[in-house]
């Protein structure tokens, strides 16, 4: 991560509802599990080789960073509606992105980091593809530099 822990995090509504669900759910329920699971292990006695121990406090461990990930994302965030990505035929992140490379045609979203899966598609708007595609319009050409060399896309449409 760069220095951008405050960077704006561009989320769904669904993306913005499951990961302050998924935040809740470690807060209240998971680590309350974990903190009694460390305690009763605790009770058993020897700790240098107790497993339950040392498996509880790498869980409560993670659960404990995941939670201020979720929190640091949710502190600067961003909502896109669907009215954000139709501006005036211009990509932006929320964009639908149909493009030509090498006779080739592809459909891109262009989505947050939080919600990137470019196997299906979804290019994070931080992304080197992502990056090149936003502020173009259709009938662009947008060179993107990758590790095979600089692609050539033509934007076809924007949706």
């Amino acid at each position: 991560m760069t220095d951008g822990m405050m960077d704006t995090q561009y989320l769904s509504q669904d993306k913005y509802e499951s990961l302050k669900k998924e935040m809740m759910e470690l807060k209240n329920d998971k680590i309350p599990v974990i903190a009694k699971r460390i305690d009763d292990a605790r009770q058993m006695g020897d700790l240098s080789e107790n497993a339950e121990y040392h498996s509880a406090r790498d869980e409560m461990a993670w659960a404990q960073t995941r939670v201020k990930e979720l929190e640091n994302i949710l502190r600067n965030y961003q909502v896109l509606s669907n009215q954000d990505n139709t501006r005036g035929g211009v990509v932006t992140i929320g964009s639908k992105v149909l493009v030509k490379s090498n006779k080739i045609e592809k459909e891109f979203t262009i989505v947050g980091a939080q919600e990137a899966e470019p196997l299906i598609g979804k290019i994070s708007n931080e992304s080197p593809l992502g990056r090149a595609f936003l502020g173009a319009k259709a009938g662009d050409e947008v060179d993107v530099n990758t590790p095979a060399g600089v692609q050539v896309y033509k934007i076809l449409e924007v949706k």
